[in-house]
């Protein structure tokens, strides 16, 4: 069951995550979009067609109503990418990348 949040766009899933309604995007997706690449409404548009504007703007506005929430939940999936990148060490394509910028 989702429910979605009065005068948005947005709706939680059943696990409290916040989707724009009726498309297969998260917040946390756009979020990132804005945060990691400093990329504007606009951009992401650009890259993400099937969101309109107001989807976009309501996913970064939600963001803005709910920072905590969602830096939280950034700095969760970070602490997890660490701890599997340490666990499965080196990938093939990485080691043949650092090999290839030694031998320039």
């Amino acid at each position: 069951m989702t429910t979605v949040e009065p005068g948005t766009h947005i709706a939680r899933d059943e696990r409290g995550v916040a989707w724009i309604d009726g498309k297969n995007v998260k917040v946390i997706e756009v979020v990132l979009d804005h945060l990691a690449y400093g990329w504007s409404a606009e951009a992401i548009h650009e890259q993400q067609p099937q969101l309109s504007l107001a989807e976009i703007h309501s996913a970064l506005a939600f963001y803005y109503d709910h920072p905590a929430e969602f830096d939280d939940q950034i700095a969760r999936q970070e602490k997890e990418l660490a701890a599997l990148r340490a666990t499965t060490g080196e990938s093939a394509l990485q080691y043949r990348l650092r090999n290839l910028t030694k031998s320039r």
